[in-house]
């Protein structure tokens, strides 16, 4: 399926000069004179080498359709990551690489979606939100938080990210996985 090139997502799986290539970043750059285009970051699925593309904004790129299935994340033993099919508990397993986006925000027993081609898993899908639980943060500052500002605070997967002064440790807050911003306190 074609999409747009401002539609490319990091953890979507491309196809360029005929390979397949994992989107890793994705940026839509603005320059001061000329067209808009997408700077995007691949790894190619088979051997994993890196290459940068610009793609104009206009331009079409052919998007992988990939099968999904609900899964499981069970547990990693440091270079691979397991996951359960819920309904036939049939395990695959991912190398990290393939699931490097995913990992600031997958604890064990998350559901994910985890895509297929050709029945070879490639990508895993984290729900939109997840809720998380503060391990570390700053202390609140009197009058801080007559403020907008945020303050950082480490997560129980070890991911930083900005919350309002009033976060304490212990807190479960939900996290939007797509952007890596807090959401609410749960």
């Amino acid at each position: 399926m074609q999409i747009q090139a401002t539609q490319i997502r990091p953890g979507q799986v491309l196809e360029v000069e005929g390979r397949l290539w994992r989107v890793l970043k994705a940026t839509h750059v603005t320059p001061g004179k000329g067209v808009a285009c997408m700077q995007v970051e691949m790894r190619d699925i088979v051997d994993g080498t890196k290459k940068n593309v610009r793609f104009n904004s206009t331009e079409r790129v052919e998007r992988v359709t990939l099968t999904q299935r609900p899964m499981q994340y069970l547990y990693d033993d440091g270079d691979n990551f397991y996951f359960m099919d819920t309904e036939t508990y049939e395990q695959v397993s991912l190398p990290r690489e393939m699931v490097e986006h995913a990992l600031p925000f997958m604890l064990p027993n998350t559901e994910v979606i985890v895509e297929f081609h050709e029945d070879k898993p490639l990508n895993v899908q984290l729900p939109s939100t997840v809720v998380l639980t503060v391990t570390e943060c700053e202390a609140v500052v009197k009058g801080q938080t007559a403020t907008g500002s945020y303050k950082p605070a480490k997560l129980e997967t070890g991911a930083t990210i900005k919350v309002p002064p009033y976060i304490q440790p212990g807190d479960k807050v939900r996290v939007n996985t797509e952007t890596g911003e807090f959401v609410e306190r749960v």
